[in-house]
């Protein structure tokens, strides 16, 4: 018998070193050492102190300095309910940024504005040299 074992021992199988995992390992080894060493470099920023929204009141109070521009189609605008021309803005602005220790615009629109004309109303607040300009966000009604 040539082919069969002489001994208990040389028929069992040696043991040997399975490569598959041990390349998993490693991987996993080199993942977690790139992303530890990602994680150290101290990330540079700067501080922010962001403002703190406070919710709406119910009624807000109207003051006289705070002036709402609204526009509208076709260049229509109104100055705090009052209908006036494209060609107003700019003198009315004037005065007002000089009798108004604070002056205060907020912009408004109806859902028939145009898009240049609010940006020419804009530019024309900027030209005043008013600072405080607020845009508002809601529709409004023609005039209100």
């Amino acid at each position: 018998m040539s082919g069969a074992p002489s001994s208990p021992g040389e028929g069992a199988k040696k043991a040997r070193i399975e490569i598959i995992p041990l390349i998993d390992v490693i991987f996993f080894l080199l993942a977690t050492f790139v992303l530890f060493t990602l994680s150290l470099n101290k990330i540079q920023s700067l501080p922010i102190n962001l403002p703190v929204a406070a919710p709406p009141s119910a009624n807000p109070p109207d003051t006289d300095d705070n002036v709402t521009l609204q526009v509208s189609d076709g260049g229509t605008l109104y100055w705090n309910k009052e209908l006036i021309g494209m060609n107003e803005v700019a003198p009315r602005l004037a005065n007002y940024a000089n009798s108004v220790a604070t002056p205060r615009v907020l912009i408004a629109s109806d859902d028939r504005a145009k898009y240049g004309a609010t940006i020419q109303v804009l530019d024309e607040v900027r030209k005043a040299g008013i600072k405080q300009v607020s845009v508002e966000t809601v529709w409004r009604a023609t005039g209100k």
